[in-house]
């Protein structure tokens, strides 16, 4: 009989695992979220990773119901990880997750973490809440192991199982039993860590790269473009070297880049530690969405008396998904409106269900020549299907296109980040 792993939140990270496992397991996919438990029982995925036939397919059990956790002998938590309106770690649904299993825990069970968090707070906020709830002892009676999510929305080529997956546990014993688990699905590779710890950090560092990366070519941008230089002519000639590693311009959302480097921060400034360049990094690319809306109205000529209309082309954090979390497409749009602009998205990625809660005014069909300036703000592939021309087309005569992917970096008359 196929033993029973259960996972906690089925979203982009959950769902990918409990797909792949249920061939090897009886998976229960449970989640909070009673919407997108209903529809993944109807073989529905709000965030277009898997067709119907796939999900129905595979057998699981999705539920709201913590009772159906009952009996498992694997745990894997795959819950967010977002920050509070001071940008301070919020580990609620971390909590909710560990006093769940807690209830529930039985000797010899095994709970993995895949949530990115700080490091050590797998073992530091973690484990005394499960072994509060369970009066179990870690590695005396359960297993506990830490192996951080690298999946990327919308990356149609890099998979859950064709990454290398990081692996690591709080005992030798339970690094063989996580080993044993992950390697039957990941097909690129395990790497071990010898500590809890050290995978943390490795995902936080991660993310932080990319993120400083990025804000160095965004503060770039910010002065060629005041020296009137063309930010991307100057990507193109630096390429040529062999080492230069070429990030691009752009907006730093959704629930890793712009998020996990505070919880890094989090613990530095916990030890006496004032991380400055992380912070700086930060601080460049939260400024971008103010830029680029400043610049908009500045090109309008925007004010509360002489109001404009304006598009803006994407809405989620990155193309080719529907993950809405910490886009700054909303900071953009936000500031607009304040000036006094009237904003129309046109965004197909987004699903009716978080349609409902967005209070803005969403278009289904763009017309022409009725705006004052277009936001390309998110590169789909669908706004490249649809063409320049025709999307210049909704923009009246002597119009602003601003180009923040640099999608149509070409095209006469369009200004890039």
């Amino acid at each position: 009989m196929k033993k029973k792993l259960s996972i906690l939140g089925v979203g982009y990270v959950g769902l990918p695992l409990a797909i792949e496992f249920s061939k090897f397991y009886n998976v229960v996919g449970y989640d909070q979220n009673k919407y997108k438990i209903n529809n993944l029982k109807l073989g529905k995925d709000s965030n277009q990773q898997y067709k119907r036939d796939k999900i129905l397919k595979s057998k699981i059990k999705f539920t709201s119901d913590p009772k159906d956790l009952i009996d498992s002998s694997f745990f894997i938590v795959c819950v967010p990880t977002p920050i509070n309106h001071k940008k301070l770690p919020n580990l609620s649904y971390l909590r909710k997750a560990c006093i769940s299993i807690g209830k529930i825990l039985k000797k010899n069970d095994t709970i993995i973490f895949e949530s990115t968090v700080y490091p050590g707070c797998t073992e530091e906020f973690c484990l005394p809440i499960i072994e509060k709830c369970s009066k179990l002892k870690v590695n005396k009676d359960f297993i506990c192991g830490y192996s951080p999510e690298r999946i990327n929305p919308g990356d149609k080529k890099n998979k859950l199982s064709n990454i290398v997956k990081i692996i690591s546990s709080s005992s030798i014993k339970g690094l063989k039993t996580v080993k044993n688990l992950y390697q039957k699905i990941i097909k690129a590779g395990l790497h071990e860590t010898k500590s809890i710890k050290i995978a943390e950090a490795a995902k936080i560092l991660e993310n932080i790269q990319r993120s400083v990366n990025i804000s160095l070519i965004n503060e770039a941008s910010l002065i060629f473009r005041k020296l009137k230089i063309n930010t991307h002519e100057v990507l193109e000639a630096a390429s040529t070297k062999w080492n230069f590693i070429k990030f691009k311009p752009g907006l730093v959302g959704g629930h890793c880049i712009a998020v996990d480097p505070y919880y890094l921060t989090y613990k530095a400034k916990q030890i006496g530690i004032n991380p400055k360049l992380i912070l700086a990094g930060q601080n460049i690319n939260n400024h971008i969405p103010i830029h680029i809306a400043n610049r908009v109205i500045k090109k309008i000529n925007l004010n509360k008396k002489n109001q404009k209309r304006v598009l803006v082309l994407g809405l989620t954090f990155k193309e080719d998904c529907s993950d809405l979390r910490d886009s700054k497409v909303f900071e953009i749009i936000n500031h607009i409106k304040k000036k006094g602009g009237k904003c129309d998205v046109f965004d197909p990625w987004v699903n009716k269900n978080e349609l409902m809660k967005i209070n803005l005014n969403i278009i289904k069909k763009i017309e022409k020549k009725k705006y004052d300036a277009i936001i390309l703000a998110v590169s789909h592939s669908i706004f490249k299907k649809i063409g320049f021309k025709k999307l210049n087309a909704a923009m009246k005569k002597n119009g602003f296109f601003y180009d923040v992917k640099s999608l149509f970096v070409n095209e006469k008359n369009v200004e890039c980040l």
